[in-house]
């Protein structure tokens, strides 16, 4: 009844089932296998929150079925559990789809395949609930559903304690219309049944050998010899001996409708001197009213080469097919490896990464091709399967284009950077800078982006309020960015390069530099700077090293090597600093600059309400924009305390930040260690280890 290579099937009511919660760092894990890796690839390419099913503990079938959710926009919280089988998964997530609720069924125990009957009797309008028992397993459910789907009396079998082959033969018997009571007996068993049946089929007096003392192979003989003695008075010796053979002759077989009538399967079972006919096959076809579909050439082979005891597909309806969802067609690239390609050893290659597409004014971005209509299908009793028809997407959102008159073309309305984030487009101005920047150069300050073709040299100045991204290095000088800025070879200076950044900030090496930065600094190393970033400082690739200078990142700190064999002072400074608190003490002043505001706007309001303007449309329009303004600023300030929240949340070690100092190679003797201001000298060299938080000290733990 569980799913085949799960992990574990689902507790039973009454028991309990803990859901592990172990770290993971995305593709990271060797313990991880191909398969697992794979679907996380692919939910990464499909735009998906991987993270929901990037855990350890689920293999690679729970991650496709997550990923599946994902993908179709379904709740996937409602089974994305290790506790659940890959099969489980897989009817939640189906039900979705039929608007089909199994979560009463699920708490009742049900699972895997006695899901799936389920499901398949809801989707079909069966009153499956009615004869629906929590200790009935699958094949029961399946002869109980196909019994409702024929509509036959299963109240005669629907009972757990007949086992499903018991039920089968009642089934049967109630197919052809049989005197059941003979044989409708949980204490005969399901070959005695069948005799019992068969003997009916023939127009037996069977209340001879229909009882218990009997066994099945009792009851076969006996059978067998009433067959013999049924001879009648009105046909030749040839006649009667042709009777005796068609007499004697077994026709055992079944056909099951299933998938909503889009398929019927016949199932013949071994059973000595069994010999089922094809005509006997379209027969029951033809009494069943299944016209649509049929695969005479299945019928013939199966029949021919005696394929017994095998469920053979013996027709099959039109599916009815979805119109095609509308979709945008994109003629600039959306696929740039925004993530760096890793270099042999580990570390990221800054240099050859594209960082960026450029557009034309008046250059099309994108067209909308509106969805299409579905077609129809058809079940094998000739029934119309209405099809739905495809979904239309919602316009693209963003700034920087415009939509032509046709509606569906995407054009771009300057010459800039194009970018794809998050479903939205946005093109903004770049200058692109041909040769290097230096004091000869000028100030360069720029409303958008600056590329710069070359390296930034001493007294270079560049204050962009978009990107900056340096194609060699930069020396001497000052990068002021609202966004990232990314230095593909490497800054090396003598403590007089100043980078600031809104948001994150990357390059090869980082030598003697001074960052600041609103987002992560990433490196292949970083050797006697001053870095102060309110994300993550990482460095990459088995040779990467953080060696020397401060490092103050909000975030954590996750590097191969820290510091080196000379024991150079190293000191990194994580969670609750300095920077934390400025920049809580820049949420709280601004906050009190909305709260000042809306004092003031509603000042304004009580004023306007005791003094209200003659004219009653002039009051009315003044009260509205009033109100506008002020509902705004009260989203403004929501927004804000969202941060701050956020922040506080991200740097708690008891909750969120549960490795802030990642050492994934060597750590040496002379690295300072401070945690929400609490310091640790690292006194002797150590390697693969976790610096944390615990009981207000910091403490190593091993990878």
């Amino acid at each position: 009844m569980s799913d085949l290579n799960s992990n574990k099937a689902r507790p039973r009511k009454g028991q309990t089932g803990q859901k592990p919660n172990l770290p993971f760092h995305m593709l990271e894990k060797q313990s991880y296998l191909e398969e697992q890796n794979q679907e996380i690839r692919l939910g990464m390419e499909e735009g998906l929150d991987v993270s929901i099913y990037s855990k350890p503990e689920l293999n690679w079938m729970q991650m496709e079925q997550i990923r599946m959710g994902l993908k179709d926009k379904v709740d996937v919280s409602a089974y994305a559990d290790s506790a659940y089988g890959y099969n489980t998964m897989k009817q939640i997530r189906l039900s979705f789809y039929s608007s089909t609720d199994l979560t009463s069924y699920l708490d009742r125990g049900f699972e895997s395949n006695e899901l799936e009957q389920i499901r398949l009797a809801l989707e079909e309008g069966l009153p499956i609930d009615k004869w629906l028992t929590d200790d009935m397993y699958s094949q029961q459910i399946h002869e109980i559903r196909i019994g409702l789907y024929e509509g036959l009396d299963v109240s005669k079998y629907a009972d757990s304690k007949f086992n499903w082959m018991q039920m089968q033969e009642i089934r049967l018997g109630l197919e052809k219309k049989l005197k059941i009571s003979f044989f409708a007996n949980y204490l005969f068993n399901h070959w005695q049944m069948r005799e019992i049946r068969l003997g009916l089929e023939e127009g037996l007096d069977v209340s001879s050998y229909a009882k218990l003392i009997y066994s099945s192979t009792d009851m076969q003989k006996m059978r067998e010899e009433l067959l013999a003695n049924a001879k009648t008075t009105n046909t030749t010796e040839t006649d009667s001996l042709e009777a005796s053979l068609n007499a004697l002759r077994k026709k055992e077989f079944n056909i099951s409708v299933e998938d909503n009538g889009n398929k019927a399967y016949a199932y013949i079972p071994w059973i000595p001197g069994n010999m089922v006919r094809e005509e006997d096959i379209f027969n029951d076809l033809e009494n069943r009213g299944i016209t649509i579909g049929i695969k005479r050439e299945a019928i013939s082979d199966m029949i021919k080469q005696r394929r017994m005891n095998e469920k053979i597909l013996i027709a099959e309806g039109t599916p009815a097919e979805k119109g095609k969802d509308g979709w945008f067609e994109f003629f600039v690239r959306l696929d740039l490896p925004r993530i760096p390609a890793p270099l042999p050893d580990g570390g990221v290659d800054y240099v050859n990464i594209e960082a960026f597409e450029m557009v034309d004014e008046g250059e099309k971005i994108a067209v909308y091709h509106p969805a299409e209509k579905g077609h129809d299908g058809q079940n094998v009793f000739g029934e119309i399967i209405h099809a739905n028809n495809g979904l239309e997407k919602n316009p693209l959102k963003g700034v920087g284009f415009t939509i032509a008159d046709d509606g569906v073309t995407y054009l771009s309305r300057m010459n800039g950077k194009f970018e794809f984030v998050n479903g939205r487009i946005i093109i903004s101005n770049m200058i692109i800078v041909r040769e290097d920047v230096t004091s000869v150069t000028g100030r360069l300050e720029v409303d958008g982006s600056v590329y710069v073709i070359g390296s930034v040299y001493s007294g270079g100045y560049i204050n962009a309020t978009g990107d900056i991204i340096i194609e060699h290095n930069v020396e001497t000088g000052r990068l002021i960015a609202g966004g990232n800025v990314m230095i593909k070879k490497g800054s090396c200076s003598r403590n007089d390069c100043f980078i600031e950044a809104g948001g994150e900030v990357s390059g090869s090496f980082f030598e003697a530099a001074n960052i600041n930065a609103g987002g992560n600094v990433k490196a292949n190393y970083i050797m006697n700077s001053n870095i102060n970033a309110l994300g993550k400082v990482i460095v990459s690739g088995s040779k990467g090293m953080l060696l020397g200078g401060r490092i103050c990142a909000v975030r954590g700190v996750d590097t191969y090597n820290l510091g080196n064999s000379s024991h150079l002072k190293t000191v990194l400074e994580t969670g609750r600093n300095d920077i934390y608190e400025k920049e809580q003490a820049k949420y709280a002043e601004k906050r009190m600059q909305i709260l000042d505001q809306m004092a003031v706007l509603e000042n304004e309001w009580n004023k306007i309400l005791k003094t209200l303007p003659s004219q009653k449309e002039q009051a009315a329009e003044i009260i509205k924009k009033l109100n506008a303004a002020i509902v705004a600023k009260d989203h403004e300030l929501a927004e804000l305390d969202a941060q701050a929240s956020k922040l506080a949340n991200l740097t708690d070690p008891e909750q969120n930040m549960k490795d802030p100092v990642c050492v994934r190679g060597n750590a040496y003797e002379g690295s300072v260690i401070i945690i929400n201001t609490i310091k640790y000298l690292l006194p002797s060299h150590v390697n693969r280890v976790i610096f944390k938080l615990r009981n207000k000290n910091v403490v190593m733990v091993r990878l």
